[in-house]
């Protein structure tokens, strides 16, 4: 019988667990990618006192420091969660190897997945030329053209990093504006590889064995079709929730867990934190989603000694 269970290994789950340890909380992390999606991110800037740190040097500090206490990370996948119904209550988790785990309390903290766009042609491409990570797939893409569909800080991001790779980068995006921050926007203005078309949306891929071009819902320089042989769809995320089915949490109109200030939800004995819940006024940051994950610690500590 485990105290603790952290469910995720992202920023809200490693800083969760490195607060646990000072409390002297024993728990397990389970996740099967260490840093979740910032691992993947192309650069770190915005994390008081880490500068220009791409995301895995900025997830290997954090690991080392949550592995400094001992806390043992399982590299595996929950499917699911049963509550106990006896009187001694508990909660047992299912893992993608089919080990079971019971734990009192579960911080919930997997994050995010990345959101497809569900267009015609879209998973025929999947792998062959088709992305959602520009820094897993750019080396691909050296000196060729490609696209990145999004307007915010990650679809920013992808098109900076993939303009160091590729001849060119199209970032098209629906609205007239790119909603990322406006230090990014000033980077891609600088940078004459970028080429922002507005107000447009892509409506179907085509190629024969790879990605060959894309249609646009609107002419772009008389013609409503654009060579690329890349595409990295950056256009938001959905919270990673299937294994949490059934044990009936609280969720808000877009699926997000509703939590309360402390990061306890409608159940007792679980928590969540970062990306997957509406906390945070939905302002999901690295910074955001560790704080989220230290107070909800902080309370599971209280709770623990209590029940």
């Amino acid at each position: 019988m485990n105290d603790l269970i952290i469910i995720g290994a992202g920023p809200a789950g490693l800083a969760a667990s490195i607060y646990a340890s000072r409390f002297a909380l024993p728990h397990i992390i389970i996740g099967s990618v260490i840093g979740g999606q910032i691992s993947e991110t192309y650069i770190i800037d915005n994390y008081p006192g880490i500068e220009d740190k791409s995301g895995l040097e900025f997830v290997q500090k954090w690991e080392k420091h949550v592995k400094k206490y001992g806390v043992k990370i399982l590299p595996n996948q929950v499917i699911s969660i049963e509550k106990n119904s006896n009187s001694s209550n508990f909660f047992e988790l299912g893992l993608e190897n089919g080990e079971k785990i019971k734990t009192k309390t579960i911080l919930l903290a997997t994050g995010n997945k990345k959101r497809k766009l569900n267009i015609l042609g879209e998973d025929n491409f999947i792998g062959k030329g088709v992305s959602y990570c520009a820094t897993c797939d750019g080396f691909f893409y050296k000196n060729k053209i490609v696209g990145v569909i999004g307007g915010s800080d990650s679809a920013a991001m992808a098109a900076l990093y993939l303009a160091d790779i590729a001849q060119k980068v199209y970032l098209i995006y629906r609205k007239n504006q790119l909603r990322c921050e406006p230090y990014w926007v000033k980077l891609i203005e600088k940078n004459n590889k970028i080429k922002v078309i507005y107000e447009t949306n892509i409506i179907e891929l085509k190629g024969k064995e790879k990605l060959q071009k894309v249609v646009l819902d609107k002419a772009y320089q008389n013609k409503k079709e654009l060579n690329l042989e890349g595409l990295f769809i950056e256009v938001g995320s959905i919270p990673i929730l299937d294994y949490a089915k059934g044990l009936g949490i609280d969720m808000d109109k877009d699926g997000y867990i509703k939590i309360k200030k402390d990061g306890a939800t409608s159940v007792s004995g679980i928590w969540a934190a970062g990306d997957i819940t509406n906390g945070s006024d939905k302002f999901r940051q690295v910074i955001t989603a560790a704080a989220e994950g230290v107070i909800a610690v902080r309370k599971i500590s209280q709770w623990l000694k209590k029940n």
